[in-house]
């Protein structure tokens, strides 16, 4: 199988928002838009998005998991970018259809349908960079996906950066686009200069999360991770692993911490990263100011793989959903 995200179902799902109202979610070839060079997005960012995934289980039924939590997160993050907000129902809508007109194209476990929804605003107006766009285009794309572990589940090394910003105070909360492109540049640096697989951004030495990833500790019995306060994404798999981790006998803490407090519980501690797409991708080690530092054994830990098994068997139908988050389609 192609690359993460390279190989796409051909129906999508789209709804139009004009004269102040939205269309009926209409699924239709997967094909270009065509867009006037004047569009908002082009020129503000006016655009968000999600991911979640469609499960095929062993007896042949598909799942969505908690999409109804990616749904709310879209809602907020077209709030935030002063985007027409669509409704819970006709995002729902729009979903379903993506996926019910692929059905056949959902592999099997651990495979995936990856699920994409995005808004963007269309309005044609280059004048408008000092409010929303009046017309936007929401539209679900579907990719069938492997296991991301393809090649094996393999500790990562990260850069702790401790000047640089993901995104601006308040904004990291929005899963939008432009967050991604501020960090890139600092992802392609690590990587070229110091062999990192992503970069943990930590401006004034406060532990936030990686370009694409939220960040989570292991320490003994405690699981630590940065509190959300807006600078961070509200990431659904790490709101899961958190449920999972009180499941399990983990002390769960929320809270602010440092860069000197990380490297100081690293050599006894696991670290991952937490999201959509990886699920929990382990972290061996940290690199601050040119020095590696060795998360635990510097290996997979076994708390963390403990964590992605009761998730995964969760979103897999071969242990109990007692939280209610896997829907039938």
């Amino acid at each position: 199988m192609a690359e993460f995200g390279q190989t796409f179902t051909d129906q999508m799902a789209v709804s139009r928002f004009t004269h102040e109202q939205w269309s009926e979610v209409a699924v239709q070839p997967l094909g270009p838009f065509s867009l006037h060079p004047a569009t908002h997005v082009l020129h503000y960012s006016s655009t968000c998005f999600e991911g979640l995934k469609a499960y095929r289980w062993a007896d042949g039924s598909i799942h969505l998991f908690r999409h109804q939590d990616n749904i709310q997160r879209l809602r907020n993050s077209a709030q935030a970018l002063c985007l027409p907000v669509p409704s819970a129902e006709l995002l729902e809508s729009a979903i379903l259809a993506a996926v019910q007109a692929v059905t056949d194209d959902i592999p099997a476990l651990p495979g995936a349908l990856y699920i994409r929804p995005t808004l963007i605003g269309t309005e044609s107006h280059i004048g408008a960079a000092g409010r929303g766009s009046k017309e936007a285009l929401l539209y679900v794309i579907t990719s069938p996906v492997g296991d991301y572990f393809a090649g094996g589940v393999r500790p990562l090394k990260l850069l702790i950066d401790d000047e640089n910003m993901r995104s601006t105070p308040k904004f990291g909360q929005v899963k939008t686009g432009g967050n991604y492109a501020a960090s890139l540049g600092s992802v392609i640096r690590a990587r070229a200069e110091h062999g990192a697989d992503q970069v943990l951004f930590c401006p004034g030495g406060q532990v936030q999360e990686t370009g694409a990833a939220n960040f989570i500790l292991i320490k003994g019995n405690d699981l630590i991770t940065k509190k959300l306060d807006g600078s961070i994404l509200p990431g659904i798999t790490r709101n899961s692993i958190l449920q999972l981790a009180q499941d399990l006998g983990l002390v769960v803490h929320e809270i602010d911490y440092t860069v000197a407090e990380l490297l100081s519980w690293a050599p006894d501690s696991e670290a991952f990263l937490s999201g959509t797409a990886a699920v929990l991708s382990p972290v061996g080690t940290l690199v601050y100011q040119g020095q590696p530092h060795q998360v635990g054994d510097g290996g997979v830990g076994n708390r963390s793989m403990q964590l992605r098994d009761a998730l995964t068997g969760i979103q897999h139908g071969l242990s109990p959903d007692l939280h209610g988050w896997t829907t039938a389609l």
